[in-house]
């Protein structure tokens, strides 16, 4: 049952990582959002699709990261003691993330300055020294190593002073009803806006890089994975059950998706309205983002326990690299970006082409760093 269960799993992490790099070169080429390096301006179509693609990823891909990640937390607490499990912690989140802080966030900024992608006064090390005066940590994609991290030191907190008798031990236990599910989704996206009222998307609290508005599910959805380990929920969802959130999920994202845009009038470029702020587009936005985040995740997590619960080598050796896969694509794609910015190709061909270099790049070089000898130890 073990095997099976991390087959799937493993399987999941492959797909989440590629779709976060999917969306950083998404950024690149046109999409909306933020990331270091953006190549001009992107058509209406571009922007169309690429913002179109950020968002449905975006409903979903963070959230299931944190729910999987929950998941494995209670079984690594009963196992370790909290001793060693905050050591572990600290060690397997605490150090790369520091790394990152300190080398890789600002050596990625260097290539960046070399092609004068971005404007830099003074020589390198003016950079670095303005890079260290306003330091922050969880630098980048890092934030999410941060929070992780965060989240794994709350989770030991509540058992010491909280949860102080032993949980029970994982078992069956009843699946929410699907108007417990859709009710969990439309919560979350009520609970979203009232926090983007005031902290809109693409807000950051500065010391620690968190966006906040985003935060709502990220909580929520490593609650649940905690709480899917002790009732074994993963592992049971039913093939209706699966079907029905799947076919919710492409209805939400093919269909209500693209006639809210419209109808918001953020297909002209202009989606401040759906960022935050108390306009109808903002709450039908948190709302739609939420609900169909719910839907992909139970529709992806049953689709793969019953189709993809098993691994070739290849998958294996990517599935294991996956998290050193995460740390390092920041620097490798854009070096793939600066490397092709001179190829003359439509943005959404650009797009694609990036993504066939970058993908595999991070996976290949994800599996040798984590061979060495020091790295195998955190990675």
């Amino acid at each position: 049952m073990e095997k099976a269960r991390l087959g799937f799993i493993d399987n999941l992490r492959i797909l989440l990582i590629t779709v976060v790099v999917m969306v950083h070169l998404s950024i690149t080429y046109g999409g909306a959002g933020s990331w270091y390096y953006k190549e001009g301006q992107a058509d209406q179509l571009s922007f169309v699709v690429l913002s179109w693609h950020n968002a449905v990823v975006q409903a979903f891909s963070m959230g299931l990261f944190f729910l999987l990640a929950g998941y494995f937390t209670p079984g690594s607490y009963d196992r370790k003691g909290r001793g060693p499990f905050l050591k572990d912690r600290l060690l397997r989140l605490g150090i790369p993330m520091l790394c990152y802080d300190f080398v890789i966030g600002p050596l990625v900024a260097y290539p960046l300055i070399k092609v004068g992608a971005w404007q830099q006064s003074g020589s390198y090390l003016d950079y670095l020294a303005g890079y260290y005066s306003r330091f922050h940590i969880g630098t980048g994609p890092l934030w999410f190593v941060e929070a992780l991290l965060i989240f794994a030191i709350g989770y030991a907190l509540w058992r010491a002073f909280v949860r102080t008798t032993a949980p029970a031990a994982q078992r069956d236990g009843k699946l929410p009803a699907g108007w417990t599910i859709l009710l969990l989704g439309v919560a979350l996206g009520a609970v979203s806006f009232l926090v983007r009222i005031w902290l809109p998307i693409g807000w950051t609290f500065g010391p620690l890089n968190l966006q906040f508005p985003f935060f709502p599910q990220y909580i929520c959805l490593f609650i649940v994975g905690i709480m899917a380990y002790r009732r074994n929920w993963l592992t049971r969802i039913p093939d209706a059950m699966g079907r029905f959130w799947l076919c919710a999920a492409v209805v939400l994202v093919l269909i209500v998706f693209p006639a809210l845009f419209v109808a918001g009038g953020a297909i002209g470029g202009d989606i401040a309205a759906f960022t935050g702020g108390l306009h109808w587009q903002c709450f039908a936005y948190a709302v739609w983002e939420q609900v169909a985040g719910v839907a992909i995740v139970i529709g992806l997590l049953a689709l793969f326990a019953k189709r993809l619960n098993h691994q070739g080598k290849l998958a294996q050796a990517a599935s294991t690299s996956a998290y050193t896969a995460y740390i390092i694509h920041g620097p490798i794609i854009i070096l793939v970006t600066l490397a092709i910015r001179n190829v003359t190709l439509y943005p959404l061909l650009k797009f694609a082409l990036a993504v066939v270099l970058s993908v595999p790049l991070c996976f290949a070089l994800a599996n040798v760093i984590r061979k060495l000898p020091l790295a195998r130890k955190i990675l």
